[in-house]
């Protein structure tokens, strides 16, 4: 692996001669209930990330630690990109990387409201850049949850400052957690979430949905672990179409 952000630039001019590819880490700086750090979209995403360019010997560029965070607007620390600057980002980064002889971009997508932008930035590269852009989104996260995790989700493939999200952050930056300060919070859901704009303020008033009260360290290197593979094997397919 080789970290972009400790690099020289002869040291990348070889990477990408040597065909390595460049994975991204985008995050978000959003309330994750009062136990979590608000970094933990990047930190987990950064995680994933890292381990990733490890086992594929890539080429880790720097972390983008803002994301689409409009939904959780309403708790002090949060600050949201707009979807256009997301998908901006996006394009812009893997335009640069193209001028530069990379053979492709992998973005970590750590944060629900980048998806969408940066799916549509992934698209604009393929189509109009001839450029191979892919954004992964924790595969594998429901069946890891259900075999790690004690507590249930909030709700379907919703998971945030719950048991899943807080044991990965303490497995990666376990200082950045307060476990003392968890508290469970099991919010309803309108009939129109995901239909809606939904302010996450109205409806949960810790920021937790789920219960993070089990959470642990061991349960988060088991969880990275799980979705490390999982990402491996979705990467090396799309590596395999786009080398051919």
């Amino acid at each position: 692996m080789i970290d972009a952000g400790e690099s020289t630039w002869p040291e990348i001019e070889s990477a990408w001669k040597a065909g390595k590819i460049a994975i991204l880490a985008f995050g978000a700086q959003e309330e994750h209930g009062p136990q979590c750090p608000l970094a933990t979209d990047t930190l987990m995403a950064q995680g994933l990330a890292s381990r990733l360019a490890a086992a594929l010997d890539a080429v880790l560029l720097p972390a983008v630690p803002y994301g689409e965070a409009w939904s959780t607007s309403g708790f002090p620390g949060t600050v949201s990109l707009s979807s256009d600057t997301v998908r901006q980002i996006v394009l812009d980064i893997g335009v640069g990387l193209k001028g530069q002889g990379a053979p492709a971009l992998v973005v970590v997508n750590g944060h629900f409201g980048n998806k969408g932008p940066i799916d549509l930035a992934c698209r604009e590269l393929a189509q109009r850049h001839a450029f191979p852009a892919l954004c992964i989104d924790y595969p594998g996260i429901e069946e890891a949850a259900r075999e790690v995790c004690e507590s249930s989700p909030a709700a379907p493939s919703f998971y945030h400052a719950d048991e899943l999200e807080t044991s990965i952050v303490l497995a990666l930056a376990p200082s950045s957690v307060k476990m003392d300060r968890a508290v469970a919070e099991y919010p309803e859901f309108p009939s129109t979430f995901g239909s809606e704009p939904i302010m996450l303020d109205a409806i949960s008033k810790s920021g937790v949905f789920g219960d993070p009260r089990s959470a642990s360290a061991e349960k988060g290197e088991r969880l990275l672990g799980m979705l490390t593979d999982r990402a491996l094997s979705v990467v090396r397919d799309f590596l395999g179409r786009v080398r051919r």
